[in-house]
């Protein structure tokens, strides 16, 4: 899941932001408190004073509001198609990414996705806020599913299918530093999506 540029919000908010940017880009081991703090521009000692349980806590937090911020976009992304249709909407999800790449280039990926491949395994609480955090984006993109038609059996299935696909290209695309993979996805998921709404009548 992408990020936006600025978040716009206090020291405290501003450190969660910073947070979710240096780990998409650089991983959770390479992201340091003092980076976070230079990044977010917000005094060194106020990391103790907002995150007391030190760069846990800030990961984790950085991981459920960037959970909250891509669920919360599937209703920006609906809100953009004149006619909303499963594949219409993973376009957009795909779209963000392919529009950032091309603008800043290949370099950040999603912070949910490097926390759990840096912490998952050694920090549990980490590993829940992932979890959770994927289970937020999924539930709102089976919700949308389930709004466009798609049996609520199904609805829950080809979001995660959604999701997968998603995250599995953004990984392929910062190794190669090419979109292909996005577009790809993209194109061959397209019918499958569609089919899975029943024709009127």
């Amino acid at each position: 899941m992408a990020v936006p540029e600025e978040s716009g919000h206090g020291p405290r908010e501003r450190m969660v932001f910073s947070a979710a940017q240096l780990i998409r880009r650089d991983g959770v081991g390479s992201t340091g408190m003092r980076e976070v703090a230079a990044h977010a521009q917000a005094p060194r000692g106020s990391l103790q004073h907002y995150f007391p349980g030190g760069k846990e806590q800030l990961v984790n937090e950085a991981v459920a509001w960037a959970g909250r911020y891509a669920g919360n976009r599937v209703a920006r992304f609906l809100a953009a198609l004149p006619e909303p249709t499963p594949s219409g909407l993973f376009a957009e999800m795909v779209r963000q990414w392919t529009d950032e790449y091309q603008v800043s280039g290949v370099t950040g990926g999603c912070p949910v996705a490097a926390a759990t491949m840096d912490c998952a395994a050694s920090i549990p609480s980490t590993q829940e806020a992932a979890a959770a955090a994927f289970g937020h984006w999924n539930g709102a993109v089976a919700a949308a599913l389930s709004g466009m038609g798609v049996p609520e059996e199904r609805a829950e299935a080809l979001a995660t299918l959604m999701l997968s696909s998603l995250e599995g290209a953004i990984v392929l695309a910062r190794a190669e530093r090419d979109v292909r993979a996005l577009t790809t996805v993209c194109r061959e998921l397209a019918p499958l999506l569609d089919a899975a709404v029943p024709e009127a009548g």
